[in-house]
């Protein structure tokens, strides 16, 4: 039976303050710097995820919660307009909106964030009539959801016995305690998509083999690993794919990850193979850095024929 949706997303969105300039490392004393320039923008790793997906094409529905307020309203309304449909977004009288605030030379970036409802996500918002719509369910920033965290295994569960395809990228701890119940989710998740640094923290392992043996043992999982300006890896039933990144000039790094995540699902549903669907997501994520912000330059449908995909 066709659905109505490709993907539905569940996980944190909030705006992005983004701060770019050369000298961005604040100094406590009163001491006031320049910067080059800010920009608020759709922000959360699940948001920026679920509009690059959608700019490649991908029909996506948004499942999370924001506060009755202006932040709230921005990032409904920014992210209707990037044709992802909101209907399964709670919006919250009685919590704020979260706020991120990205510092970013262009190379790197540290972010300051204020959790707000993404960290009273919960069970009882998530709507399995939409969940049911879609043919894959992914979601973003496992340990910013605190309230939700410790039932996500039970939603993907769900997922799976309504017949989707299911995938996760935790993101970075906060605490960088790397605890909780990740592993119950895994159980039921086709594709992981952490970073080198997420992989042997949450591993506990001292080698990426041995992360991904640990990861996989007992599990039908493909484990897509992105590792910065040598691309990325992944490995399923004991086979190793990689595939390199394209050289880029990068202005802002934030959301490139969750970027290489969008391009390597796109290539993932659309049946494309591992090897492929990893470069589509080298290419996305590289593309990704070339604008402020985790989506002004997302990559489209468009870009993609550009490098023969």
């Amino acid at each position: 039976m066709q659905k109505k949706f490709d993907i539905a997303v569940i996980g944190d969105v909030n705006p992005d303050l983004i701060l770019t300039g050369k000298d961005i490392i604040p100094e406590f004393g009163q001491v006031e710097k320049w910067i080059d320039d800010a920009e608020l923008t759709i922000g959360g790793s699940a948001g920026i995820f679920a509009v690059g997906a959608a700019k490649l094409g991908l029909k996506v529905t948004f499942i999370g919660k924001v506060g009755d307020d202006h932040f709230g309203h921005f990032m409904k309304d920014r992210m209707t307009a990037q044709g992802i449909d909101v209907s399964g977004l709670v919006i919250d009288p009685s919590v704020k909106t979260g706020l991120s605030i990205s510092l970013s030379d262009g190379n790197d970036r540290a972010i300051l964030t204020f959790g707000g409802s993404n960290l009273l996500l919960n069970f009882q918002d998530i709507d399995f009539e939409i969940v049911a719509q879609s043919r894959h369910l992914h979601s973003g920033s496992f340990y910013l959801l605190n309230n939700i965290r410790q039932d996500l295994a039970i939603v993907y569960k769900k997922a799976k016995e309504m017949g989707l395809s299911t995938s996760i990228d935790t993101n970075y701890d906060p605490k960088e305690k790397w605890e909780g119940d990740i592993f119950n989710v895994l159980d039921y998740t086709d594709v992981f998509l952490p970073n080198m640094t997420e992989l042997m923290a949450i591993s506990g392992e001292k080698d990426p083999d041995s992360a991904i043996r640990h990861l996989t043992k007992n599990r039908n999982l493909l484990v897509a690993v992105k590792n910065g300006e040598d691309g990325a890896f992944a490995e399923k039933d004991k086979v190793r794919y990689s595939a390199e990144t394209i050289q880029v000039k990068p202005v802002d790094t934030t959301g490139a990850g969750d970027s290489f995540d969008a391009g390597f699902l796109f290539g993932f549903l659309n049946g494309l193979g591992i090897e492929k669907s990893l470069r589509i997501g080298c290419i996305c994520g590289a593309l990704s850095t070339l604008g402020i912000g985790g989506t002004s330059a997302q990559a489209g449908r468009e870009d993609l024929t550009k490098f023969g995909l």
